[in-house]
This record gives structure tokens, sequence and C-alpha cells, in this order.
């Protein structure tokens, strides 16, 4: 007897969320199937990668990732155009750190001007980050969405205690906002129903669920993402069905293994570093993640290479 494989379907959708201007638009979400489940449904758009650009010198990098930007290190926009140019980056995430008040705490006006600078020398689409204190990107943020104004950015971190002031300002100039919780679903559906009953679009919300690198809370991260994904698709949860970013670069190489130089017993660092982003990569790509950050430009190909494999 012939065996037929199970096919199950679902009742839900994630929904689409657009970044950018045409023609360099990058489209979220869409999909009423798991990854890997084409089969049962439709994933329209694969998962995007953007690549990350600070607007400092980050000094406390390794010199393993360093490398491949040393002539850009300082210079957003210049760092921004090698991304794009050199390593095919299909977006940039402009990760605001010189506003850190416990840093530089560079100005919002000082910002913008930083991110009117990298809108103006690349044209994918951008994502704005600030440094998750509240107080300071509530004085940031909105000055960044004036400046970006027409362009259609992802504006965030929106938190519990900044949330108003993001989400004002996003809407203000028509841009997305990035929803940022600790590792728990619960959290996270509240969020979103604070955003929306501001009258933010489901289809302006992208979820950050915070993420954890290889080893150091990749468990909690992906089961908090399919879990985020079996109640829009399962249960038609409202609050549960935007697409998802994870800001892994960030936190895979904060890690002892990817910060470690070459030794006897771990071998040559960049291979060992960038296999680590591959392999975090990956794995929240196969949990459900649709936005996915990420630093080594080694990296970004390997990951390139097996989303195009995975998703057709």
């Amino acid at each position: 007897m012939p065996f037929t494989a199970p096919i199950e379907t679902y009742s839900g959708r994630i929904v689409e969320v657009k970044i950018g201007v045409e023609p360099n638009v990058v489209t979220l979400g869409g999909e009423n199937t798991f990854p890997l489940y084409g089969f049962e449904g439709e994933v329209p758009n694969k998962p995007v990668i953007a690549m990350e650009v600070y607007d400092n010198n980050p000094v406390d990098w390794v010199d393993a990732v360093k490398a491949p930007f040393a002539d850009v290190l300082g210079d957003p926009a210049a760092w921004a155009v090698k991304c794009v140019k050199e390593y095919g980056a299909e977006m940039i995430c402009l990760q605001l750190a010189s506003t850190d008040p416990n840093g530089d705490n560079k100005s919002g006006d000082e910002a913008a001007a930083t991110v009117k600078k990298v809108l103006d020398a690349v044209a994918v689409p951008l994502m704005v980050y600030g440094t998750d204190n509240a107080e300071k990107d509530s004085e940031v943020l909105p000055k960044v969405a004036a400046a970006a104004e027409g362009r259609n950015i992802a504006l965030g971190p929106a938190t519990e205690d900044n949330y108003k002031t993001v989400a004002a300002a996003a809407m203000g100039f028509n841009h997305n906002v990035v929803a940022l919780t600790p590792c728990d679903v619960n959290l996270a559906k509240q969020l979103n129903i604070l955003l929306t009953q501001l009258g933010l679009p489901h289809e302006r919300v992208i979820i950050d669920p915070s993420t954890g690198a290889l080893g150091y809370g990749l468990d909690y991260t992906y089961t908090i993402i399919e879990r985020l994904k079996l109640a829009a698709l399962q249960q038609g949860d409202e609050m549960t069905k935007m697409p998802v970013v994870a800001n892994l670069g960030v936190e895979v190489w904060k890690t002892k293994e990817a910060k470690t130089g070459d030794t006897a017993e771990w071998g040559d660092q960049v291979t060992r570093a960038v296999s680590w982003e591959i392999m975090t990569a990956v794995s929240l790509a196969t949990a459900g993640a649709n936005l996915l950050i990420m630093r080594h430009p080694q990296a970004v190909a390997g990951v390139k290479k097996a989303l195009g494999a995975f998703f057709k």
C-alpha cells in the first residue's frame, strides 16, 4: 500500500510587512505554514538578511569581524555602501550605538543626520535601531523618523516603556515599528496589543522577541518564535501574526566561541566564529524568523546559500 504523507493546513496567515520604497522593497511574512513546509501551504517570501552598520567605530569588536570593514569603520554611509555593493546586503540595519547615554551620548539631531547620510548613500531598505534605553530612544527615534520621511524604514526598538513615543513617530511619518520584548510570548502579545490600540496597523509591526546565539539561549529564542507562529497559524491569534526579526549578529559575536582567537583546540577563529553565526541564523530561519540581522560577510554568504536551498 503506498504511503501518503499527512497534510495539515492552517486557517491563520502571517501578515506582510513592507520596508523600503519602490523599486527597493523587501517584504516580510505572508506565509500560512511553517518554514520548510511549503508543501502544506504558501511561503511567498523567504527570510531577508540585513547587514549591521554602526554609527560609530565599534572598538570592542574582535579583529576577525572588523577586518572585512577595516576601511569604513566610523563612516556609516561608506560602511552601508560596502555592505550593499561588495557583500550583497538586501537591507541595512543601522545601530545607533553612539547615542548610548553610557557611551558617546550623541543627540537625536546627530543621529538623524547620520540616518540621512545612510539613506542618501544606499537605496536598499533601512532598519534603524536605538540603544534600548527607553528614555534616550524616545528622544532620538522621533527625530530619526522625521529625517527618514518618505523612505518607509523600520524603527525600533519600541518597548513597554516607550512604545507610545515610537509608535507616534512611526505613524506620523509612515514607518514600521520593531516591537522588542524579553523572550516571552505573552509579553510580545501584550506589546502588540498596546501598539495596535494606538492605531498602528498590524502590517506596520515587526516582532523582536529577543535573540540568543547558538549555545547561549538559542533554544529559548527558537521556542518563542515557534510558539508565536503556532498561535498565529493554528489559533488565528491576531496579536502574533506579525513577522519576526532575529537580531543575531550582536549576540553571536559576544560569545567566547566567536571572540577567542586561534587555538590548538578550537582551531581558526574566523572559521569558528563564522560557523557560529551561520548556525544561529539558519536555526532561527527554520524556526520562523522573517528577518535576520547579521554581521560577518562570510556568514551572510553562507546563510544566503542555505536559504536559497531551503526556500524555493
